[in-house]
Formats: structure tokens, sequence, C-alpha cells
């Protein structure tokens, strides 16, 4: 499982450093424009990406990042946003590497913002988390698409098999 969730991490830094790369090249105007999707701009969803992989690292250590809704900003811009999303992907790929196999079946109990509450095994948080990651940069990916330009792609497979 400790393989997994870093070889997992690991493609989430490549795969954000992708879509970092591609929100680089449009416009701030692209970059901010409604397009109908759950969060709205490009830019306001990959601030959910990042709010949401604070929350649960948050909760995994006992120190609850501050939010009040899933689409509280993080990062106000562009420039903020692509220098967080990097930072915090190399705290996961540290953060899971902190982890004996004995600390991914420890149990975290939260509350969740959509109003529930529960507890799960750190390694099925952790596993959830690059689920959702993968979720929301395909909505990304398809914001892009509409821009339009050719956004990159971010398949596991292609992943593994050019490194």
């Amino acid at each position: 499982m400790h393989d997994h969730l870093t070889m997992m991490a690991q493609h989430n830094k490549w795969a954000n450093a992708l879509i970092s790369e591609a929100i680089s090249q449009i416009s701030e105007d692209d970059y901010l424009k409604e397009r109908g999707s759950f969060f709205g701009s490009i830019h306001g969803t990959l601030n959910h990406l990042l709010l949401v992989d604070r929350l649960w690292r948050g909760r995994m250590i006992g120190k609850p990042y501050p939010a009040d809704s899933l689409d509280q900003i993080v990062a106000e811009d562009r420039d903020t946003l692509i220098k967080e999303r990097a930072a915090e992907d190399d705290i996961l790929i540290d953060f899971i590497a902190s982890f004996s196999p004995d600390d991914l079946e420890g149990e975290i109990s939260y509350s969740s913002l959509l109003g529930f509450s529960a507890t799960d095994k750190r390694r099925t948080i952790l596993a959830h988390m690059f689920n959702h990651a993968t979720h929301h940069r395909g909505q990304a990916h398809d914001q892009l698409s509409r821009v339009p330009m050719d956004p990159p792609p971010l398949d596991l497979m292609i992943y593994l098999h050019t490194l």
C-alpha cells in the first residue's frame, strides 16, 4: 500500500505540474472565465483541489485547515496557486514517506464540510485524495480544451512510461 500511495503522490505532482504549465499559457480572461462547471472557472476548480488537499492533510495531522466552504479561496491569483500547488505536492510526497505501514492503518475521525462525521483509515483517506485530484484535474483539463488549447495527457500510464 505504501508503494502505491507513493506512486500516486508522485503522479499527482507530475500531473499538477503539467496543468500548471498549461494554465500559464492562457490569458487571464480564459483562466478566470466562468465555464459552467461545479467550481466555475479553471481557477475555481484548481483552487478547490488545493483547498481540499489542505483540509484532508490537516485532519490527518490533527490541525484542521480553517475553511467554511468547499469553494473558499486559498490562492487569490494564478501565480500564487501555481506556487502553492507545487509546494503542497512536495508536502504530500514527504507526508506519505513519513508513514509506516501501521500508520497507514490508523484511523482518523473527522467532520466533513458536507455535514457528516466519519472515521476512516489513513490509507483510505489518502486514496480518496488522489482519486479526488484526478476527478478535478479532469474538469480542469476539459475547461482547458474549451479555451481552446490542447491540454496535456495526464494518464498514470503515460507518467509511468515516459519518465
